[in-house]
């Protein structure tokens, strides 16, 4: 029952303090600006989202032409989707949490962190991570060395006539 909380939160605890935060700045600044702020910040959002969305795209597929595993930029490619869903949702907690999501500074560091933990998790789960810290103990030594590819060379096949034909 660890899932309870999280979703107690989720959708009964963030929108109250949401209402709560739009009715103190309407009273603040005013109900139209307020409006105009939540309706400014899911625009400025959705363009953010359209530009970081393109260049995680782009790096997306420059790994894979390059045949890089590119788990960074999938990882980021969720936190663009996540971020652009809070952006859309009204409310300034949403919308920072949102950016926050959209900033490539801390969306890489948001990646990195939930793929380490993923990974450790993961790993944890399934022995690797001990077979593998294991194998790393046992085995300190580095072999280096270098290889080169070689292109197919054409293969000349002698008969038994071109042998009798020779001089």
């Amino acid at each position: 029952m660890r899932s309870f909380p999280i979703f107690t939160v989720l959708f009964l605890v963030i929108p109250i303090v949401e209402i709560y935060f739009l009715i103190k700045t309407g009273e603040i600044i005013g109900v139209f600006p307020t409006i105009a702020l939540v309706v400014l910040t899911a625009v400025v959002g959705a363009g953010l989202l359209r530009q970081q969305g393109l260049a995680t795209l782009a790096r997306f597929q420059n790994n894979i032409s390059q045949g890089k595993l590119p788990a960074q930029e999938m990882a980021e490619g969720i936190l663009l989707a996540v971020g652009g869903a809070l952006l859309m949702t009204p409310g300034f907690i949403t919308d920072a949490i949102g950016f926050l999501c959209l900033i490539p500074i801390s969306r890489n560091y948001i990646a990195a962190f939930a793929m380490k933990k993923y990974a450790l998790k993961s790993a944890a789960k399934t022995g690797a991570y001990a077979q593998a810290n294991q194998w790393s103990q046992a085995n300190d030594d580095v072999i280096d060395g270098e290889y080169s590819e070689v292109q197919d060379e054409k293969i000349i096949i002698f008969s038994s006539s071109d042998k009798n034909t020779k001089k």
